[in-house]
């Protein structure tokens, strides 16, 4: 069997599998096909792979002839049309928003499984892709904040006077809000964090942040830790309680997101404009929509003096570890589906499978892009 490993898309400075983790699947005898040129944008050579036992191949070599072919990004359909039938698809598809490639995916005859669909649950922590590449965008957005912000972000006392510590608001509190608000607390801010769901405030507390509450939330505890839709009453709720921390505020770091849907809108115009010039967002919403208004992704901004950096991807910044993360989550997962001897085998009765399989031997499997295709 073979494992082909793409290169990534321009742009992309990730790469699926480093070489030191190309080990244990060697072990099982399968055979792994790395793109050429697939990891230079994570500071690692064609003979670092080779030196690990795996095969450089052409793009083309590649997808003809692999079993399984990994990637990060979903990946052109006319492209992937060249695959052996039967093969398998992993990565980072988004279906819920791709929904109709995945259609036109499954007129290939092949398996998909999207890494960002598998279940939130403690068996599955070691394959969430969504949250390791999470935390490093949380740390890396502060310190990109921290680059754009005219001011110190740390007290600074001199005998030429003193600087007070930058203001940081940070919205939500998942994974990528609590690194943040650990790495602006390092580096000396002081952080109010904004979010939905009123059981992370110990969390947020615990981290040495301000939480805001606003009564009258949706319950998300059913939402297997992501956040729900909110009610037209508690958004604006929200938004007054929110006016006077933006006011304040030197930074805001915007993370929340509703899996599947365009991310809710929480800095509209009006309130943009009370923060003060020189004052910069950075917003990992971006590429759905984003929290603040005005926000593009990929794009530095500049609206009445503040700076909005929209960048959903922030963790391909930081390559060598957003990658070295992303092979173990990936790892972990093919020993669901690759046995001790080295084949493909597909267990639907495990939920962590059967969670983020999209496409199977030709059909939508998955019940949410079916519903998404059907209406």
């Amino acid at each position: 069997m073979i494992i082909g490993i793409l290169k990534e898309p321009a742009g992309e400075k990730r790469v699926s599998m480093l070489p030191a983790q190309l080990t244990p699947l060697l072990q099982l005898g399968v055979e792994v096909w790395v793109e050429k040129g697939a990891g230079i944008l994570s500071c690692v050579a064609d003979a670092d792979y080779e030196a690990m036992g795996a095969k450089i191949s052409d793009r083309d070599a590649l997808i003809r002839t692999s079993d399984i072919i990994a990637g990060f990004w979903l990946k052109e359909t006319a492209e992937l049309m060249h695959a052996k039938k039967g093969v398998v698809f992993i990565g980072v598809l988004q279906p819920l928003f791709n929904y109709k490639q995945m259609q036109a995916m499954a007129e290939m005859g092949c398996t998909a499984f999207s890494l960002d669909m598998i279940p939130r649950t403690t068996r599955a922590q070691s394959m969430d892709v969504l949250s390791s590449q999470a935390n490093i965008a949380g740390y890396k957005a502060v310190l990109k904040a921290a680059d754009l912000l005219p001011h110190y972000f740390p007290m600074f006392m001199t005998a030429a006077g003193s600087i007070p510590p930058a203001k940081v608001l940070i919205l939500g509190a998942g994974v990528a809000g609590l690194q943040a608000i650990a790495t602006a607390k390092r580096l000396g801010a002081v952080v109010e964090v904004s979010d939905t769901r009123p059981a992370v405030k110990e969390e947020v507390m615990s981290l040495g942040a301000k939480f805001i509450e606003v009564e009258g939330a949706a319950d998300a505890s059913a939402a297997g830790g992501y956040a729900v839709e909110q009610s037209d009453e508690f958004k604006q709720k929200q938004r007054e309680r929110l006016a006077a921390s933006v006011a304040k505020s030197d930074v805001i770091i915007a993370t929340a997101q509703i899996q599947g849907k365009k991310a809710p809108l929480l800095i509209d115009e009006a309130m943009l404009k009370l923060m003060k010039p020189g004052s910069v967002v950075i917003d990992l919403a971006a590429s759905t929509g984003g929290n603040v208004f005005g926000v593009e992704q990929n794009t530095i901004t500049q609206i009445n003096g503040i700076t909005l950096y929209g960048n959903s991807h922030l963790a391909a910044d930081m390559p060598v570890d957003a990658s070295k993360v992303y092979g173990k989550n990936l790892y972990n997962f093919l020993q669901l589906i690759v046995s001790k001897e080295g084949v493909i085998q597909l267990n639907f009765e495990d939920d962590i499978v059967k969670g983020c399989c999209i496409l199977h031997n030709g059909a939508v499997v998955h019940d949410r892009i079916l519903s998404l295709i059907n209406n």
